[in-house]
């Protein structure tokens, strides 16, 4: 099996107690983002066709990284999300292979199971960038009041021949959200789930 090298991680953690000074009767909203920034193996290779070592190597990560995000959160996972930033002798294709169902299978199990898509976003860009890693619910991807965002960046990375692979999460979906569609216990009932 490929191994990733990692170099370091990072752990954001990010609590929000009320908005325009008020808030639901539902506690904080905390939310996790764990980073690990990477060795790219294919930075500077030009065009490769086969980037399995890639996505073969990411599971390893997936976990590593939803273990520390449900550490970091302290609570139960309602809603997740990935995302990922490749250095510029990379490309984004890069990222993409390790952000595959392989990671996110692993991350599912490590966060204590899952159903719904993971939300991603990814991106080629320089040390210090900032990405925000696109959140929702857990078990239902049309559950609006769990649509959300961390912002996350690196200080030192990802330089150009690493990646910055990024898994989150939240305990809880938005403050005060108010816009309507399938409530989260709609969207459970509909499922048969406790």
């Amino acid at each position: 099996m490929t191994e990733l090298i990692v170099r370091k991680t990072r752990v954001v953690v990010d609590e929000a107690r009320h908005s325009v000074g008020t808030s639901d009767d539902q506690g904080p909203l905390r939310k996790v983002a764990a980073c690990a920034v990477v060795a790219n193996p294919f930075a500077g290779h030009g065009y490769v066709e086969d980037l399995q070592p890639i996505v073969d190597g990411s599971e390893a990560i997936g976990a590593e990284l939803g273990g520390l995000c449900r550490e970091a959160l302290g609570d139960e996972v309602d809603s997740y999300g990935k995302a990922g930033i490749t250095g510029t002798n990379g490309e984004q294709e890069h990222v993409h292979a390790a952000l595959t169902s392989i990671f996110g299978n692993a991350f599912r199990e490590a966060i204590g199971g899952a159903t719904a898509w993971i939300t991603s976003t990814k991106k080629v860009a320089a040390p210090g960038t900032s990405i925000d890693v696109p959140l929702a619910f857990k078990d239902e991807i049309w559950v609006r009041s769990h649509y959300d965002t961390i912002s996350v960046f690196v200080p030192d990375a990802p330089l150009p021949d690493e990646m910055v692979i990024i898994a989150a999460v939240a305990n809880r979906g938005r403050l005060n959200a108010r816009v309507g569609g399938k409530s989260r216990e709609e969207a459970i009932a509909e499922r048969g789930s406790a």
